[in-house]
């Protein structure tokens, strides 16, 4: 719990943030709760000699991640768990929520790190989680002064050249420390930065601290499982760290693209866990007419978002005789296909790619299509480039500009402002290639053949043709155009899979309801009830999944009603 000697100050500096920013305090669990609490009193009692579950939020003002931490903390305490908080109180010279687009420079950074986000970031995490009366970890109080000097000489001793393979006795620190550098400057390599070396040395500081934190949390409180957001970056990617090394059971979240829905995975990001579950998960589904009606209703809601909570064109063209006049397109002629992925997310390692890094990938197929004028090529750059919530500072087409001052007539590049239709012009093309997008369970479930270079979930599901290598993947290049559609039986397993992957591992919460603005919901209910086992059928499975190690699973077919005509 925190110190005695702060609580007083720490809860009127909460009550002047609730004044001060309420939009960021969200939700209100002192009112949510106001006419259950001796409810939640009786409950928190109960569970004081449950399991230790570490909801390690960190990123308390993550405006994204407190209102389904705090909601998993009450939904796990009322399954007897007992449950606390971890939580940084300013002490961390990087974090996730330092971005670029936060500061008025990158000098200021350097010099003072997230320092201008520190109060707000810790005292709205706090106006979340008080409330709760659950016990709340802060990073400092598990630091010593001696551990603190470590990770400052260590941090400013390490070679650049070496970070990004320093490890802390088998931790991975260097790797994440370079993944949050990255995100930081929105970009997929530090190269051209000449604030590089500084705001590496800053995450990877922070990767230190937070590593002798988390070591030091569980020696006091032997933790049987834990939950917290993305389960990468920093300080995220080194809880997870260090929890496996302590043989806690790890669980990470990220919200889904479907309304009300959020994506959770076992032991690892779910970067890694979609493309090694096994399929025997999903490839037996009892397959009915209804499943595959709503399926396609889905994926074609795709085109236009509405059925999401995450997409990127409002609306979207998708006249093919209006693009092709646009583009310069010839769709009567052999088109491949190739989509892109925002350069700077998820830079971690994946020993199954072809290619080290999607820029290369991208860079080698353009080489090769130029000597292929049999053949066209569309590049359509991820929209997130410059409509995701941290805009790209590296660009994909200024990328291939750069390599490629002119290209020629049969290759295309569809930049990120544009708003034609991904789906409209991928729907037009022979084969389409891909490396880390979800938009490969879609084409493909439409039977458009996948080629995978990189670390698309639709990897190794028995669906698209994955290339190991970058010599496979030039051999399979060697095959084009295909000329034909998938046929029927990998069509309908690309269809269990894309079922399984939206509907399935996609778990709905009832109470998480869409609004407008950022985020896109908030913890709506009314009765502590709703939250208790057997009321809502998502709820159970990630609280399951939590507390027992089980799969995290909705079963859709088993609660989707419609009966076959």
């Amino acid at each position: 719990m925190l110190k005695r000697d702060v609580k007083q100050a720490i809860k009127r500096t909460v009550r002047r943030v609730r004044r001060k920013l309420p939009q960021a305090i969200k939700p209100n669990w002192a009112d949510l709760l106001k006419s259950d609490q001796a409810t939640w009193r009786k409950f928190r009692e109960n569970a004081q000699n449950g399991p230790l579950v570490l909801i390690a939020t960190s990123t308390g003002g993550h405006r994204a991640v407190s209102p389904i931490e705090s909601l998993l903390a009450v939904a796990l305490t009322l399954r007897g768990a007992n449950v606390h908080i971890l939580l940084c109180d300013r002490f961390l010279p990087a974090c996730s929520q330092a971005v670029n687009i936060e500061f008025w420079s990158q000098t200021e950074f350097v010099k003072h790190g997230p320092k201008s986000l520190c109060d707000d970031c810790f005292y709205a995490g706090l106006a979340v989680f008080e409330p709760l009366e659950l016990p709340i970890h802060t990073y400092s109080e598990w630091v010593t002064p001696e551990e603190q000097l470590s990770a400052l000489n260590l941090s400013c001793s390490v070679p650049q050249t070496e970070i990004q393979n320093f490890r802390l006795d088998g931790l991975k620190v260097g790797e994440h420390a370079l993944a949050g550098a990255l995100k930081f400057f929105a970009k997929g390599s530090l190269d051209d930065e000449p604030y590089a070396e500084a705001v590496l040395r800053r995450y990877l500081h922070a990767s230190l601290l937070t590593v002798y934190a988390v070591q030091n949390l569980l020696q006091e409180y032997p933790f049987t499982s834990s939950c917290f957001n993305h389960g990468i970056y920093v300080p995220q990617g080194l809880i997870s760290e260090v929890l496996h090394r302590h043989n806690v059971r790890v669980t990470t979240w990220n919200p889904a693209y479907r309304k009300h829905c959020f994506i959770f995975s076992q032991g690892d990001t779910y970067h890694h866990t979609l493309m090694s579950e096994p399929t025997s998960l999903w490839e037996n589904i009892p397959w009915t007419a209804s499943l595959e009606t709503k399926l396609m209703n889905y994926l074609k809601s795709r085109w236009y978002g509405t059925q999401d909570w995450i997409w990127f064109h409002e609306k979207p063209k998708d006249n093919l005789a209006a693009i092709s006049q646009e583009i310069g397109l010839d769709f009567t002629r052999p088109t491949i296909g190739l989509l892109t992925n925002v350069i700077w997310d998820a830079q971690l390692h994946y020993p199954a790619n072809a290619f080290p890094t999607m820029l290369e990938w991208i860079i080698q197929t353009v080489q090769y299509f130029i000597k292929r004028p049999d053949l066209q090529l569309v590049i359509r750059v991820h929209p997130a480039e410059i409509r995701g919530w941290l805009p790209s500072r590296q660009f994909v087409a200024d990328e291939i500009r750069k390599a490629f001052p002119e290209l020629p007539a049969n290759i295309v590049v569809i930049p990120p402002e544009s708003q034609i239709s991904t789906y409209a012009v991928m729907m037009q093309c022979d084969s389409v290639i891909i490396y880390g997008t979800k938009t490969g369970v879609e084409l493909s479930s439409l039977g458009i053949p996948i080629i995978v270079a990189g670390e698309a979930w639709i990897r190794n599901k028995g669906i698209t043709q994955d290339a190991q290598t970058a010599a496979e993947y030039f051999t399979i290049l060697e095959r084009l155009p295909l000329q034909k559609s998938l046929d029927e039986a990998t069509t309908h397993r690309a269809r269990l899979y894309a079922y399984h992957f939206f509907f399935r591992r996609m778990i709905p919460l009832s109470v998480m309801k869409p609004v407008t603005g950022w985020p896109p919901y908030e913890v709506q209910l009314t009765q502590l009830d709703e939250l208790l086992p057997g009321r809502d059928p998502g709820l159970d499975v990630i609280c399951d999944g939590i507390l027992q190690g089980s799969d995290f699973i909705y079963k859709d077919e088993e609660l989707y009603r419609v009966t076959d005509e």
